[in-house]
């Protein structure tokens, strides 16, 4: 399985950016999906978290109202909408993809995010 994200660059505080997770997988809806970040010097946090039926699970209190996830299992796709940034957002943004009923867990490689004037 392989994970590609795509979307992160340069925004300024206030923008919005949405992040894209392409995934080589046939059976994509049967994976739940999330967004996890790490910012430089601090521990990786997981966004947010969208289950097979496209029911968001988790969203983080630090992104409540403007972060949202989505999916589309037509596409293998899931995405995630990043409105009024904060330069605090500023991370690396990784996709994972995890089926927990057979222990299979798979990450993409990252794409970054800066949030700065």
């Amino acid at each position: 399985v392989q994970l590609v994200e795509s979307g992160g660059g340069l925004v300024q505080p206030g923008g919005s950016l949405r992040l894209s997770c392409a995934a080589s997988v046939f059976t994509f809806s049967s994976y739940v999906m999330r967004w996890y970040r790490r910012a430089p010097g601090k521990e990786r946090e997981l966004v947010a978290t969208i289950g097979t039926a496209s029911d968001i699970s988790y969203q983080a209190d630090s992104v409540k109202g403007r972060f949202t996830i989505s999916r589309d299992n037509a596409k293998n796709t899931v995405y995630l909408q990043m409105n009024s940034l904060k330069p605090e957002d500023t991370a690396v943004y990784y996709c994972n993809a995890w089926r927990p009923s057979m222990s299979l867990d798979y990450w993409g490689q990252g794409t970054q995010v800066t949030v700065s004037s």
